[in-house]
């Protein structure tokens, strides 16, 4: 096994995660999949998560900001990414010179990438991204589509763009039965035959997200774009548990008993005293905190495995520790605590804490800060790269 960090650490197997892009592909018959990299790979770590989804089959990357997508390219990642939240002044040359495709969603968009593209003597790869209904990013449906279609095609007459792909995003996919699944491939497939109508001759269509490509096989198209499913989590369990879609989690985040002390009954712990012992006990002290990502909604109620037994989070989760309450038993200091993981050795999940939380799984992962080091494993080799 690696070395144990003397606090605390984020296993990532990388080997789970490539299983999950297997699975998935198998699931979408001949849609591509682009594996979503955003928010540092939803914390696991972009560049290591992406280039195992791309050894696993994966033909495309996502990511959110530019400033991820460039970094994509700065590690050596030659595949196609696609970037999608931006605001004026870009970079949209240096994505342009970086080969990636950029997404738009309104003319201020298309106007500025045009100019960068004149500016760099080279023709850009761009998206239109729809607002099918979920109100975020995209281009409304009706005179505004119209426009950004038309004018798209105008810029891509000229030389300055591609047209690679039309895409949107669903609001309710985690909502088994929301009618606004059906309204809103409806209105993907019209804005779609629009634009294709108008001369658009696209690469990929895609409208699917993780709930989407694990339940709704009518709305993969050409590519879906797993982000959650593909580190081994579910949307929401009303969609379904991970195995009941044979994912596994891919981070296991533990830490080292600091420390491990006898208490009376009648002893406050932690800020604000909303714990005090019911008798004589044996704290335990878990060197992690909301500095590190640990919900402070947390407080009372996260759980954690120490010594075999599930401990929940004793009164406040403070900014670099916590507290949980061993009932008496005394395991020594350095004692591994595991918040969560995949629960083959009876762990709490990333579920089980967001369901705590009262949040969901993504932010539960996604938080996990930069204090924690990312040690990186798989079912053939392991190298430590926190």
């Amino acid at each position: 096994m690696p070395t144990v960090p003397p606090r605390a650490r984020a296993e990532i197997d990388l080997g789970a995660l490539r299983a999950n892009v297997r699975t998935l592909r198998a699931r979408v018959g001949d849609a591509a999949v682009m594996a979503v990299v955003k928010a540092d790979g939803y914390g696991h770590g972009a560049v290591p998560c992406a280039r195992a989804a791309v050894e696993a089959g994966a033909t495309w990357i996502g990511t959110a900001l530019p400033e991820e997508a460039l970094a994509l390219r700065a590690a050596g990642l030659t595949q196609r990414v696609l970037c999608w939240l931006w605001v004026p002044g870009g970079p949209w040359r240096q994505a342009i010179e970086a080969d990636i495709d950029m997404s738009l969603s309104g003319m201020w968009a298309l106007r500025e990438v045009t100019e960068a593209a004149r500016a760099a003597g080279r023709t850009a790869r761009v998206q239109l991204k729809a607002d099918t209904g979920l109100g975020r990013n995209g281009c409304q449906p009706g005179a505004d589509w119209a426009e950004l279609v038309a004018a798209a095609l105008r810029a891509e007459a000229e030389g300055l763009v591609r047209v690679t792909g039309l895409w949107s995003h669903f609001a309710c996919a985690d909502e088994p039965g929301h009618p606004s699944i059906d309204a809103q491939l409806t209105r993907f497939r019209e804005m779609v035959a629009y634009a294709e109508e108008q001369g658009v001759r696209p690469e990929v269509r895609h409208i699917a997200n993780s709930p989407a490509t694990l339940t709704l096989p009518e709305t993969h198209f050409d590519l879906v774009r797993p982000g959650i499913a593909m580190y081994g989590l579910s949307p929401s369990p009303e969609v379904g548990t991970p195995a009941d879609f044979g994912l596994r989690p891919v981070m296991t985040l533990s830490a080292s008993l600091a420390l491990v002390k006898r208490v009376p009954g009648g002893h406050g712990v932690s800020y604000g005293h909303h714990y005090v012992t019911p008798g004589d006990t044996t704290l335990g002290l878990v060197p992690l905190g909301y500095g590190d990502g640990v919900p402070r909604h947390a407080s009372g109620a996260g759980p954690v495995l120490v010594d075999g037994k599930w401990r929940t989070a004793a009164g406040r989760v403070a900014m670099d520790q916590f507290v949980v309450d061993l009932g008496g038993d005394e395991p020594p200091v350095g004692t591994e605590a595991v918040l969560f993981g995949p629960g083959d050795r009876g762990e709490p999940t990333a579920e089980d804490w967001a369901t705590a939380c009262g949040t969901i799984v993504y932010e539960i992962v996604t938080r996990i800060g930069t204090r924690v080091p990312r040690v990186y494993v798989d079912d053939v080799n392991e190298d430590a790269r926190g």
